[in-house]
């Protein structure tokens, strides 16, 4: 993301996994961890709305932590259909996650599935201090129930994952969903927009 970010592999349930830190000027707020779109479709860690966020993250004071999922550039394994995907957030999770530190979760697309599972199976004493979806892929996974004050964002044109499937998936939790006008899966040119929503609503 940019020349101070840290680079380093943590061991994952399928091997190692390439990550990715990026630190914040004072010492950080929390940490959060970040995870990317579909591996089978050219998604890292270094994808654009995920780099997004991370950038969004350490604006707000925290460690910002993306990992590429296994069998994808520096990780080790091969695609599990998400079931061991979400393993490998937990397993990130577990690493990198501070003492006396809150946990954020956020995901992009496939991304946004795996944080939402992630975040329903970690135990509650250790449960996220909140979550950030965008574009999550409602679709064609089942992503997990959240909590109620869970940030979503998604895109009026959303051609990946229609805008109807992630307002059919919040409806029953009664859960709002920020909608960004004219805006396509990968919020080409409104990535600045992206950020500062991620900015001014996570507080």
């Amino acid at each position: 993301m940019n020349s101070q970010t840290r680079r380093l592999s943590l061991a994952g349930p399928a091997g190692p996994l390439a990550c990715a830190i990026d630190e914040p000027a004072a010492a950080p707020v929390g940490v959060a961890v970040l995870c990317h779109p579909h591996p089978l479709f050219g998604g890292t860690m270094d994808n654009k709305v995920v780099q997004t966020l991370a950038r969004a993250f350490v604006q707000l004071g925290y460690r910002a932590v993306r990992f590429n999922f296994r069998g994808i550039d520096g990780s080790g394994g091969a695609w599990d259909e998400g079931r061991g995907e979400v393993d490998d957030a937990l397993a990130v999770i577990a690493a990198q996650r501070a003492p006396n530190l809150p946990l954020a979760l956020g995901g992009f697309s496939f991304g946004g599935y795996v944080a939402s599972q992630a975040a329903a199976r970690l135990p509650a004493d250790q449960a996220a201090e909140r979550l950030v979806l965008v574009g999550p892929a409602t679709a064609k996974f089942e992503v997990a129930g959240v909590p109620a004050d869970t940030l979503v964002i998604h895109g009026e044109q959303d051609e990946v994952v229609p805008l109807a499937a992630t307002l059919d998936w919040a409806r029953p939790q009664a859960l709002p969903v920020i909608v960004v006008p004219g805006v396509g899966h990968f919020f080409h040119g409104q990535l600045p927009l992206l950020k500062s929503l991620v900015v001014r609503h996570w507080r």
